[in-house]
């Protein structure tokens, strides 16, 4: 293989995996229609249907910007032209849990393992398929290190107030029940 080609390779594979999953961190597997990488500045450009999956989570754009620090964290900016949001997945077996957001625009912080959301932010939190918190702003943080949510809303217009619904605690022990006895 070109020894030109295997820079742009190991660096698309290696995006975004500054933190400890678990005990091996998963290589990071991005789809695109075009790559541009530059080595100088340490930016990688994919556009065109983006698709990145690393281990449980799963990004989806219309283009993703990824800029390396000298520290090798990333902060990856993903937007969209041609369709309606970003979409992301992060799943949580263990818990029977599924994380799905969506915005006009997603920033991820390698570092901190946070995702901001921004423009119509909407963030779901499924338990064994049923939708068991969701929290929409014009901007809503997601920090997997922390398990935490933050929301705001558009204060210069006064619209587009943070909207949260949570379902009881009895409700997700009761869908957690369920599915355990499921796989069982």
């Amino acid at each position: 293989m070109n020894k030109y080609l295997l820079l742009p390779l190991t660096l698309c594979l290696s995006l975004l995996a500054p933190t400890v999953w678990a005990q091996a961190e998963p290589d990071t597997v991005i789809l695109s229609d075009t790559l541009e990488y530059d080595d100088v500045n340490r930016v990688s450009t994919f556009t065109g249907s983006v698709i990145l999956t690393r281990g449980n989570l799963n990004l989806r754009a219309d283009r993703v910007v990824v800029n390396e620090a000298a520290n090798g964290s990333q902060h990856a900016v993903a937007t969209v032209s041609n369709s309606p949001h970003v979409l992301a997945r992060q799943e949580s077996p263990e818990k029977f849990e599924i994380i799905k957001g969506e915005g006009a625009r997603a920033e991820y912080d390698s570092a901190t393992e946070q995702l901001t959301l921004i423009g119509q932010a909407v963030i779901t939190r499924y338990v064994c398929g049923q939708a068991i918190d969701s929290i929409s702003g014009e901007r809503v943080i997601y920090n997997k290190k922390t398990d935490t949510y933050q929301a705001a809303s558009n204060s210069s217009t006064g619209s587009n107030r943070v909207r949260s619904v949570a379902k009881p605690r009895a409700h997700i022990e009761r869908a957690i029940a369920e599915c355990q006895q499921k796989s069982n």
